[in-house]
């Protein structure tokens, strides 16, 4: 698969919304570009691939909105929404937040999210200017998986964040 019919497929299994097989999501992921760390600073909104793993369905009951990268050292991994419409990083949830960095996975060194407080390890790669690909790996999942696939999409006009320990905005 070349990498303009990865990204074309990429966003026609994105629109659809049912379930995929891991099989075609690793062939997209096979032909996109990997990303720096630094190219993906900022704020994103997050969706998921239904493929059977067992995670299909979880972040979206948790309210799962999306990820922030506000520097490679700040990062929350789970941007979520309280019953108000308020978003927060849930760092119950996450055990903690996370950080960027530079990790090989399937031969090739990509922007990778570790999370402080769990052996999960979220890689990405860029499908375009506007998007990533994200596949969640961690201790103990073998190299053939399985792997929870999931897209993240730039805010251009993020929501500021509610501390959820006080309550209070940013």
């Amino acid at each position: 698969m070349d990498p303009h019919d990865a990204r074309a497929r990429f966003h026609e299994l994105r629109a659809e919304d049912g379930p995929v097989g891991p099989a075609e999501l690793d062939r997209i992921w096979a032909a996109l570009d990997t990303v720096r760390p630094e190219e993906i600073l900022g704020d994103w909104t997050g969706g998921e691939f239904r493929t059977g793993h067992p995670l299909d369905g979880m972040l979206e009951k948790a309210g799962w909105h999306g990820k922030s990268f506000d520097s490679l050292h700040d990062v929350k991994p789970l941007v979520c929404r309280d019953a108000s419409g308020a978003l927060y990083s849930d760092t119950e949830l996450g055990q903690g937040e996370a950080s960027l960095w530079t990790v090989e996975f399937r031969g090739e060194t990509t922007a990778t999210m570790v999370y402080d407080g769990r052996p999960v390890l979220d890689h990405f790669k860029r499908v375009d200017d506007t998007t990533l690909m994200g596949i969640m790996n961690g201790k103990g999942i073998p190299p053939e998986g399985p792997y929870y696939y999931f897209y993240l999409v730039r805010d251009p006009a993020p929501a500021p964040r509610a501390d959820r320990r006080t309550g209070e905005g940013p």
